[in-house]
């Protein structure tokens, strides 16, 4: 029987004729790292490959590591299996990775939305017998709203909070969302500032992509020379004293998960934005489409229900078990 071009072992995704793992989740001699999240680039790899744009991500957040970067669509070859990367969408600097080998073709999405959000570079679908497909939101009862409407709903939340004495918060994953909400947000409406750890990401993704003006949340800064801001931090500090300069304020959350009625109530904040950087139900089903592939393997998300509803449009589809499972950056 004919070895897969990729496999699925207790170390990762590994392509044996190349002695390369895609996204290792424990240590390994080489990896290929599809994006900057911390279920998919982890420490202890001896060599690391990834984009231009993810190289000084993965560096702010694993230290001094051994790792090189190549462009969008730039070949290299390991031991006689042809890699590139192309856009993924999911954030900046996210990649798809294309193994090809005597003929055959496999990709590997990592994380992906097909939806274009203005910041990231464009999902591009590839061409491949077989893809390895996320399936975070791979039921039908996720499909999202135009991005545009959630991103004016945003700011039109944030100025009618301005007009009643309140700071506006947003909880946002501090590498992906917090870009992408930035990047949409109206400076004339007001000051913006951001949570130090949202600050160490833009100030890496500001070498390669605009942002509009915003500061860091420190110490130093007064209470009242905050009034009427808009602020972005992570979930984390949600309960803690960090937000006390914050007040009078207001919260919202960014996430796919704000589709499913309750979540709001459940994580006790005040709005909820549906916003996602990962594909609703059909933008899968359209990616799978168009890369052209016979064969899916469902990793990380609702894989079983979504396998067995490819299988029965008639694709060769099944399930891997992976490490892939941060739910924060939805």
């Amino acid at each position: 029987m004919k070895t897969p071009l990729l496999q699925f072992t207790s170390k990762g995704i590994y392509c044996a004729q190349a002695g390369v793992y895609l996204d290792p989740w424990r240590p390994v001699d080489h990896a290929i790292i599809s994006h900057g999240h911390a279920d998919h680039s982890r420490y202890g790899h001896q060599k690391y490959i990834t984009h231009h744009y993810n190289l000084p991500i993965i560096k702010k957040r694993l230290g001094a590591i051994n790792a090189s970067s190549v462009g969008w669509g730039e070949r290299f070859s390991v031991n006689g299996v042809d890699f590139k990367l192309h856009p993924a969408g999911h954030i900046v600097g996210s990649s798809q990775i294309l193994v090809s080998h005597k003929g055959e073709r496999w990709v590997f999405t990592g994380d992906y939305k097909a939806h274009y959000d203005g910041i990231s570079d464009a999902f591009t679908p590839q061409k491949c017998h077989a893809i390895i497909t996320e399936c975070t939101f791979g039921i039908p009862a996720f499909k999202w709203p135009d991005p545009k409407e959630i991103h004016d709903e945003i700011n039109r939340w944030w100025f009618d909070n301005q007009q009643n004495g309140l700071n506006s918060v947003v909880f946002a994953y501090s590498l992906g969302k917090a870009q992408r909400i930035l990047k949409h947000l109206n400076p004339e409406i007001g000051k913006i500032f951001v949570h130090p750890a949202v600050g160490a990401m833009n100030d890496i993704i500001a070498e390669f992509k605009t942002l509009p003006p915003y500061t860091i949340l420190t110490r130093e800064i007064k209470k009242e020379d905050i009034q009427g801001a808009l602020i972005i931090t992570p979930a984390a500090v949600q309960n803690g004293s960090w937000l006390k300069k914050c007040q009078p304020y207001t919260d919202a959350s960014a996430s796919g998960w704000m589709a499913i009625r309750g979540n709001k109530r459940r994580r006790s904040i005040d709005r909820g934005f549906v916003i996602s950087d990962h594909c609703d139900w059909d933008e899968l089903l359209q990616s799978i489409e168009a890369t052209g592939a016979e064969k899916v393997i469902c990793t990380h998300g609702y894989t079983d229900l979504f396998a067995k509803y490819l299988s029965e449009q008639g694709y060769d589809a099944r399930t891997e078990k992976t490490q892939f499972e941060e739910t924060d950056n939805e």
